[in-house]
């Protein structure tokens, strides 16, 4: 929008806006900013109206002194992204609207569910049903409009890590793929949001890969030498990441241990469904896969849990997700929280090291 402004409007040419780096760290920094200054406000407006949030009785006994913690601290978030995203980014590119929508969509199902848990006083909210058909019309919509816009192949093939030269061609399959990615996604991060500044932080790391990803891959000098498809246009998701990123951090500034806010469905399941948006745009999906590996894993602990109940009437954990398994081994929870961390930096990091490797 800034630079729409400087051209059409104020009839300047101000070289520096053209450049996405300038505009990726300006988004992070805007990002931040903003959801530091409206935070307090926030957490004195939920804790004046004592809107908190109810805790599972089956959960660890540790959680029950949390109990009217106040939630849905993801809109900081999401104004955050939102009001960077909408300054930074060029409007006119369809890949920034995409995952905008996407990220409101799925902030919207979640605020919804939010809600009902607050007004109902219980951690149930939306039916299942109800919640997973919201999520999947959304995605839906988004895969779609993915595959009837795409301009070049690479917008529709399947790339694997360590090799240059394969590229599976998806035809409808794209569709298919993209909805698991985006509505699975979603699910994982929410499930891992468990503990004070568990799902954010990972979230930030893998939304900084994905902004790397998506500036490489939007450069056809950096796509051409690291071998990756080069999709014009998927560059300005990097500002995009870069205000996830920042609106994110400036979010555990007020979530890190012990919590003041509570990131609540409304953030959990948006930032999940916007990393997964990213992850397809820039053709990554299986990097995605590994880089999220803390994601992946909490949902793997509690898919095994509930088969494991179901086939044997034995339980693999103690509790599930597995953050739960570890905080019932004694672990403290800040412990928990900051070597989950470390493995997602790893994995990141790990991510990163594909775009050579080919």
């Amino acid at each position: 929008m800034l630079t729409w402004l400087l051209d059409h409007v104020l009839m300047a040419d101000v070289a520096l806006f053209g450049y996405i780096t300038f505009r990726t760290v300006m988004a992070a920094l805007t990002a931040m900013i903003v959801s530091l200054i409206v935070g307090p406000l926030f957490i004195r407006h939920m804790t004046e109206r004592q809107i908190g949030q109810p805790i599972r009785e089956l959960g660890p006994e540790s959680h029950l002194t949390k109990a009217g913690t106040p939630t849905m601290g993801g809109t900081l978030i999401l104004i955050a992204l939102m009001i960077s995203t909408l300054l930074w980014a060029d409007l006119a590119n369809r890949y920034v609207w995409t995952v905008l929508f996407v990220t409101a969509a799925f902030g919207a199902i979640g605020f919804v569910d939010d809600w009902r848990k607050l007004k109902y006083k219980n951690s149930e909210g939306l039916s299942a049903r109800w919640k997973y058909g919201l999520q999947s019309l959304a995605a839906l919509i988004v895969a779609v409009f993915l595959y009837q816009t795409a301009d070049v192949p690479a917008n529709t093939q399947l790339f694997f890590p360590f090799f240059k030269d394969i590229a599976l061609p998806l035809g409808l399959g794209f569709v298919v793929l993209t909805y698991f990615v985006v509505v699975g996604s979603s699910n994982a991060v929410n499930l891992t949001d468990g503990l004070d500044g568990l799902a954010i932080m990972p979230a930030v790391f893998v939304a900084a890969g994905l902004g790397i990803f998506a500036y490489a891959t939007g450069h056809t000098v950096f796509a051409g030498y690291l071998a990756m498809p080069y999709i014009p246009g998927v560059g300005e998701l990097a500002i995009f990441c870069a205000a996830l990123a920042g609106g994110g951090l400036g979010f555990l500034w007020f979530n890190t241990y012990p919590a003041q806010v509570f990131m609540g469905d409304v953030g959990a399941l948006a930032v999940g469904a916007a990393l997964g948006v990213v992850a397809v745009a820039v053709r990554q999906e299986i990097v995605f896969m590994v880089m999220a590996g803390i994601f992946v894993i909490e949902t793997l602990s509690v898919i095994l849990q509930v088969a494991s109940y179901k086939l044997t009437g034995r339980r693999i954990f103690r509790m599930a997700p597995i953050h739960h398994h570890f905080e019932l081994k004694g672990w403290p929870e800040p412990k928990v929280i900051v070597r989950f961390w470390i493995i997602s930096v790893m994995l990141v990091l790990a991510g990163l090291a594909t775009m050579k490797i080919r």
